[in-house]
């Protein structure tokens, strides 16, 4: 049986069940994989994190180190992400340039950070104009099973939660944590056949229309909002999305505030 086949069957089978109100795993629509985070992982990062969400799991790790500030915010430190689809991870992913799907999740996750001001840039910078912190997020995917948004994007935050400047290193006093203003949280939903689905499996993410990322701060405001796919969301359906969206980033804020 060619894998086109075997496509068509788990689209019928993922359609038939969505119809149905339900999934292939049991779930509710509106139902999370089992989450587990864990932090302080990688003892050479100044923060890290892992995060599963399933069987789909990352490593997050964060590098602080001082550089030159960017001329149009001589007062402000510096973020930089980047994210690697680790071959092991998957067979679709492959070694080589940053593959369009690395690049995006990358853009996502450095957007909700950024956007939602959840780092206090301005107590980043050391000497105006020349020199501040900069903060390197370093996402890496180990295992993909779907859904690699949100767990990038918690694992992100979970990391820079366990983050310490270097103070003592660079001769400047004491080891402080990287001040944080905010938690920001993404949530991710799929339409399959009118059927708005949470934290899709990688099956579910592979015969969805479209992909709607939400990111919304502490307050509930929104963050950031990304979606993919040719298919389309209704104003309601969108409106729907970012309810759910922000009723499950409390659940998980709560959870990234118990592990501190």
């Amino acid at each position: 049986m060619s894998e086109d086949v075997i496509a068509e069957i788990k689209r019928d089978y993922i359609y038939s069940l969505a119809n149905q109100g339900d999934r292939a795993d049991g779930r509710k629509f509106d139902e999370f994989r089992p989450i587990s985070l864990e932090v302080g992982v990688i003892n050479k990062a100044e923060g890290s994190a892992r995060v599963k969400i399933g069987e789909s799991q990352v490593v997050v790790g964060v590098k602080v180190q001082p550089g030159e500030p960017f001329a149009d915010t001589p007062d402000t430190g510096v973020i930089i992400t980047n994210l690697e689809l680790v071959p092991l991870a998957s067979p679709t992913f492959e070694t080589g340039p940053p593959r369009e799907d690395a690049i995006e999740l990358a853009r996502v996750v450095d957007r909700g950070v950024r956007e939602s001001k959840a780092i206090d840039l301005s107590k980043l910078c050391i000497e105006s104009g020349q020199k501040v912190w900069m903060v390197f997020i370093d996402v890496h995917v180990l295992d993909h099973d779907g859904n690699l948004m949100d767990a990038a994007s918690l694992g992100a935050i979970a990391a820079l939660m366990n983050t310490t400047i270097p103070n003592a290193r660079f001769g400047m006093g004491e080891d402080a944590k990287l001040p944080l203003n905010d938690i920001p949280v993404g949530i991710t939903a799929i339409n399959v056949g009118g059927a708005i689905m949470l934290d899709p499996s990688l099956d579910e993410e592979n015969v969805a229309s479209c992909k709607l990322t939400v990111i919304t701060n502490k307050e509930g405001a929104l963050a950031g909002m990304q979606k993919s796919g040719v298919g389309t969301l209704t104003p309601g359906e969108v409106k729907y999305i970012v309810h759910l969206a922000r009723e499950k980033a409390n659940v998980l804020r709560e959870k990234l505030e118990g592990i501190q």
